[in-house]
């Protein structure tokens, strides 16, 4: 579907740049607005129109917030401000809190400079293709502001929803379960830096913190999910039994085991999936992953006896599949993992805690229980491109990816596709031989740049 604005995950952009300012802010809190107006559903469910508003640690979080505000405020809602708080407790606030709507104004992985706003849905999951084409519709009706949208903007009331989800992520292990745990926890500067270090203090656990000290402009500045180098040697050099990493907004989750080596989502899911599997209680023995995962983890699945699903990438395409399917675990290679049964977006706490769980279960420490995926070589690559021209339209490409597709066969595959967030094209080659697989990553990476010049 194609939509002008929304990507993978919301509105995205470079704050100051042509879509993320305070003026278009404004403009979509309207449009926002509009849209819910002419939705029935959250009538019958909400009381009073209210819609929640989180952000992460950005400098330029607050000024978007209040032009979010004012937009709302314009067409008869009310704006609640959470604060600086993890998107999965934004959507977890929403479903507890029956608001219209959920909004959380962050770029998630992306540097300071960057901001954007993600929307969630009266049950706290994320909106439908269909619904952000709506408010794209709505959009293109309301007019540009003469003024600054912040200025005479209602007041905008604060609600504590940080309480409630740390409490809530707290009862899912057994109070003093990490005593004598040491846990290494990189909260990227973002909006974990209160919540994560709380809920594994409260289970015992001594933690020892990285990018833990947001200034607005350092929000996951050589740190995070996306940067686990401090993290493994942190972990490596204070002998603790794991390491966590979040992303700015809190809903990815990497882990590093006790020797200091990184476990991406496909080894979390598999180790999760497994576990279930071998106990009775993966609901419909299904794991649902994305067109990224290893081929491994459909493997290691199928040999415990369950089965896997695909979807294109994206974690709100997992979410609709988990919902259609009646299963309750799925996520991402990125780390966006979903219990559907706790949360019903992506929650990197969550994830680590129920990897925990799996530890304390055992008695087998991470190391060893990553074992459990065997992963097929895979080689990844981005190239920034100018312009995001239709894959169909690219000759070069084209060919490329059908020899390589006819030279892999069954025992691999090959992903071509543009970032949601990001002006990226990312190729994807997987295969039984590494060899094999890097030298068609090098093909299709020369193809990319015959026919993208300057990729």
């Amino acid at each position: 579907m194609n939509r002008q604005y929304f990507g993978t995950d919301g509105v995205r952009g470079r704050y100051g740049g042509p879509v993320i300012n305070a003026g278009f802010a404004c403009r979509l809190g309207a449009a926002a607005g509009r849209w819910l107006k002419s939705a029935r559903e959250w009538k019958a469910g909400v009381a009073t129109p209210r819609v929640l508003i989180g952000r992460d640690t950005r400098a330029s979080g607050p000024v978007l917030e209040a032009a979010l505000a004012a937009g709302l405020a314009r067409e008869g809602f009310m704006p609640v401000a959470l604060g600086i708080i993890p998107t999965p407790a934004v959507a977890r606030a929403v479903r507890t809190q029956g608001a219209a709507l959920g909004l959380v104004i962050t770029a998630s992985h992306n540097p300071a400079t960057d901001n954007g706003i993600k929307f969630f849905g009266l049950d706290g999951g994320k909106l439908t293709d269909e619904e952000e084409q709506q408010i794209e519709q709505q959009l293109a009706m309301v007019p540009s502001l003469k003024r600054d949208p912040g200025a005479g903007a209602p007041p905008v009331l604060e609600m504590a929803a940080t309480t409630d989800y740390v409490q809530a992520a707290s009862r899912l292990l057994p109070a003093g379960c990490l005593n004598g745990w040491r846990v290494v926890l990189d909260t990227a500067h973002g909006a974990t830096c209160g919540t994560s270090p709380a809920v594994l203090r409260a289970l015992g656990a001594v933690v020892i913190g990285i990018g833990d000290a947001p200034d607005g402009r350092n929000i996951n500045a050589g740190v995070g999910s996306e940067h686990p180098a401090e993290l493994c040697a942190t972990v490596r050099g204070s002998g603790a039994q794991l390491g966590v990493a979040h992303d700015g907004d809190g809903d990815r989750c990497v882990l590093c085991d006790e020797h200091g080596e990184v476990l991406d989502g496909d080894e979390i899911l598999t180790i999760l999936a497994v576990h279930a599997l071998q106990r009775g209680t993966l609901v419909k023995n299904t794991l649902v992953v994305t067109v990224q995962s290893n081929l491994g983890v459909d493997a290691a699945v199928r040999a415990a006896g369950g089965r896997v699903c695909r979807t294109p990438v994206g974690d709100r395409y997992v979410s609709e599949c988990l919902l259609a399917e009646g299963a309750m675990l799925g996520g991402e290679s990125s780390g966006h993992i979903i219990c559907a049964e706790v949360s019903p977006t992506g929650d990197g706490l969550v994830a680590a805690l129920k990897v925990i769980e799996v530890m304390l279960a055992t008695g087998k420490p991470l190391s060893e229980l990553r074992r459990v995926l065997q992963k097929y070589p895979q080689l990844a690559m981005a190239l920034t491109v100018g312009e995001k021209r239709p894959l169909e339209s690219l000759p070069a490409v084209q060919t490329a990816i059908g020899a390589v597709k006819s030279e892999l066969g069954e025992r691999g595959r090959v992903l071509v596709r543009y970032s949601g967030t990001e002006p990226k094209i990312r190729l994807l080659v997987e295969g039984a031989d590494a060899a094999q697989v890097k030298d068609c990553l090098e093909r299709l990476a020369a193809a990319v740049r015959a026919d993208l010049p300057g990729a």
